[in-house]
């Protein structure tokens, strides 16, 4: 079978939804505030194309090939992501970036984020270390994302830790169509509705018996869910897939999971659907954090070695270590 091309699978649906506030102060997705989905009996349309598509894509994608094809697709395309993200992450982002094969912009501004937007092939949103007027950059670069179709990933960095970041987070949701939604459990669950735990910016919760949630936010807000931990899951509200590679490091130096959205950014920004972005993406990202997690003395050797196994990925390395199902 040859590698699979970018196109070789149905694009994603783009049903943006809206999230509000519950009269308990809880955060929940509101049908009346979405747009309506309709299932496959009622649509005839997604029946015979997109379900039928979707469910053979599934039974003949080849992981190790796809993952494989979609970072050469990076690395052909070169494409620049637009950052606007937190001050504690910017470097290591930034040569994120540039090891996937991607250029980086950083350009907070909003004198100028409207008009930088226009030349990425992706926008990265990350609420780390926020402030009102950076939210409203990111709502001006993200309008005009949305005009020209460029795809937005989001990070709700500490979602459900204090008033702010989760505002900030239903706002950008409710007047933005974002195409990746990439959390931790905590974060996630909360926009979700089903009541995520967040430390600070560090989740306490995982997935476990809550994906079902997870699927049905995806379903609801039109993004595909990213959520990563142990075990990653991301869902498009119909396909599902988890990724079990990665290594205890990286969860003890700064900034992983937003160097994990940063990856998924590259991905979209190269043309590639976002639900195969994002598995893409975080496949890649975490195999080259098994491989430098394997040679590292700690925390303090794991960075330069995490960006080398990065610049490095190949086919084979990919073939060799992958864990990725898709449902």
């Amino acid at each position: 079978m040859p590698p699979l091309q970018v196109d070789d699978y149905p694009a994603g649906n783009s049903i943006q939804g809206r999230i509000g506030g519950g009269s308990d102060g809880s955060l929940r997705a509101y049908p009346s505030n979405l747009t309506r989905v309709m299932s496959a009996e009622e649509n005839p349309g997604l029946s015979s194309r997109n379900t039928s598509a979707m469910s053979s894509w599934r039974h003949t994608v080849i992981p190790s090939k796809m993952v494989e094809a979609d970072l050469a697709a990076v690395r052909s395309a070169h494409p620049m992501v637009h950052h606007i993200t937190n001050n504690v992450v910017t470097n290591f982002t930034a040569n994120i970036t540039l090891c996937l094969g991607a250029a980086p912009v950083m350009a907070p501004c909003i004198d100028e984020s409207p008009e930088m937007v226009v030349f990425a092939g992706a926008l990265l949103l990350n609420i780390g270390t926020l402030d009102p007027s950076q939210i409203e950059s990111m709502l001006a670069a993200g309008r005009r994302a949305n005009e020209l179709g460029i795809p937005i990933v989001l990070d709700p960095v500490g979602a459900g830790a204090t008033a702010l970041r989760s505002g900030s987070a239903v706002k950008l949701l409710g007047e933005l169509d974002i195409s990746v939604i990439r959390g931790n459990a905590g974060e996630v669950l909360t926009l979700s509705g089903a009541g995520g735990k967040v430390r600070g910016v560090d989740s306490i919760e995982s997935t476990g018996e809550k994906e079902s949630a997870i699927v049905d936010f995806s379903r609801e807000s039109g993004s595909v869910v990213a959520v990563t931990g142990k075990t990653d899951f991301v869902t498009d509200g119909q396909r599902t897939a988890t990724i079990g590679n990665g290594h205890q490091l990286m969860g003890r130096v700064t900034g992983t999971g937003c160097g994990a959205s940063t990856a998924v950014a590259c991905f979209a920004a190269s043309g590639i659907e976002p639900f195969r972005a994002a598995c893409s993406g975080l496949a890649a990202f975490s195999i080259a954090g098994e491989i430098a997690g394997g040679e590292a003395g700690g925390p303090g050797t794991f960075v330069p070695l995490f960006l080398d196994a990065l610049a490095s990925l190949d086919g084979r390395m990919i073939g060799d270590l992958l864990d990725m199902e898709i449902l």
